[in-house]
């Protein structure tokens, strides 16, 4: 039993079940003779506190390890993330090409498996070998693994889902300042959950149905902050389609393929890079022999440019996808919120930006629709459970005042009274 509550997840080692454990090895103790029991027993409590408060530190060193990686990842996304957008509207400066800047950055996917292999290989005890890696995370998709049938019907489509969202966030960047698009993308949340809402089932919520209806009311805003200007409307118009893109993907991963390990998630990821290479290859090629996305010499395309911004995002998508090994979910998405603000400021003294009323409100508005997405499930039962403690904890403040008062009032009557021994 001992051992057993050794393994108790550090969270919960300073919960009740822990108390609960000493008080039945405390009561299964022999009581021989009262007064050595009742001698034994202060020293026993001082053990028992000592366990109780190592396990609370050891807790609580888990918890700010866990914070302290939280931070580390919210920085990384954000960074990542702003840094991508921002050298991809440097980028079309020099090479408007978004569709080929789009191929070229999904190729890179192909490396999610092998730095995941190289991750396995140097923290797991039990190496396997890449084969045997490989076999194993292929049974994600199913007893035969990965057939033809398969790669078309289970990993195809998201390829093209992925394609289409990062084609039309860069080319809405073309159109618009990279604050809009940063800040419309994180629409993505709120289309995600009314898509699991009516596609998968999911729970009704509706601090959640508030959030979506502020989302949609902030593109609204955007859109008039400029006055519904044709470029400006494009352009809202492309990040919004790429948001719907991006949450149609995380939706129907969930319907068709339901949750993934980290090596299988790797191997999904890599394999939507090779679809990349083999099947949309062709696109880059006729948009450039038609004129649409040409480019005068090979020796003029900013290749600095383009693996910087493929790095970015490969940096970006890699932490989304992985950091939750090291830190809470919800701190990896206020990476993306952060974003608006960097963005916002790089905006501001690189291109003439105007932050009217109407666009901050509408950032703002967008904004808290997001971070209310990212309450938990049973978030009004912890509220409740809270309010309850503080209620109890006031009332216990309450009649411990009390007593004390008239405790003190006694003590003073006993003072007051006089004696009449001699």
């Amino acid at each position: 039993m001992k051992k057993h509550s050794a393994r108790v997840a550090p969270l919960s080692a300073c919960n009740s079940p822990v108390l609960t454990l000493t008080k039945v090895e405390g009561e299964e103790r022999p009581r021989d003779s009262p007064g050595p029991a009742e001698a034994q027993a202060p020293a026993a409590g001082v053990e028992a506190g000592g366990r109780g408060s190592r396990r609370c530190w050891r807790c609580s060193l888990a918890q700010l390890k866990k914070i302290f990686w939280g931070v580390a990842v919210v920085l990384c996304v954000c960074s990542s993330w702003a840094g991508s957008t921002q050298l991809a509207k440097l980028t079309f400066g020099k090479f408007d090409a978004p569709f080929t800047l789009t191929w070229f950055a999904t190729n890179w996917n192909f490396l999610f498996f092998p730095l995941y292999y190289a991750g396995h290989v140097c923290k797991s005890a039990e190496k396997q070998s890449v084969k045997q890696r490989y076999r194993e995370c292929c049974r994600f998709f199913g007893d035969n693994g990965l057939t033809l049938k398969v790669f078309f019907t289970k990993a195809a489509p998201f390829g093209v889902l992925w394609t289409l969202t990062n084609y039309l966030y860069l080319h809405a960047i073309k159109k618009i300042n990279t604050t809009d698009v940063s800040v419309l993308f994180c629409c993505n949340k709120a289309f995600v959950f009314l898509l699991s809402w009516i596609v998968l089932r999911d729970r009704f919520m509706g601090v959640r149905i508030v959030a979506a209806i502020l989302a949609i009311a902030g593109i609204v805003m955007m859109t008039y902050a400029d006055g519904f200007h044709s470029h400006s409307v494009i352009g809202i118009a492309l990040v919004v389609g790429s948001a719907s893109m991006s949450a149609l993907y995380k939706v129907l991963f969930k319907l068709l393929l339901g949750s993934a390990k980290f090596g299988e998630a790797a191997l999904f990821l890599s394999i939507l890079g090779v679809f990349n290479i083999v099947f949309i290859t062709c696109i880059p090629v006729i948009l450039y022999f038609t004129k649409v996305e040409y480019w005068s010499s090979f020796n003029d395309i900013p290749w600095g440019n383009l693996c910087g911004f493929s790095v970015l995002l490969l940096t970006f998508n890699i932490v989304l996808n992985f950091g939750i090994a090291v830190t809470y979910p919800t701190l990896m998405s206020l990476g993306i919120v952060l974003s608006v603000p960097v963005n916002a400021v790089v905006d501001h003294y690189t291109s003439k930006i105007v932050f009217n009323g109407v666009r901050v409100i509408a950032i703002i508005i967008i904004g808290l629709g997001f971070l209310l997405l990212l309450l938990p499930e049973e978030w009004d039962v912890w509220l409740i459970k809270l309010l309850t403690r503080l209620k109890v904890r006031k009332k216990e403040e309450t009649a411990e005042g009390g007593a004390d008062l008239g405790s003190g009032a006694q003590n003073k009557n006993r003072r007051g009274r006089p004696s009449f021994a001699r």
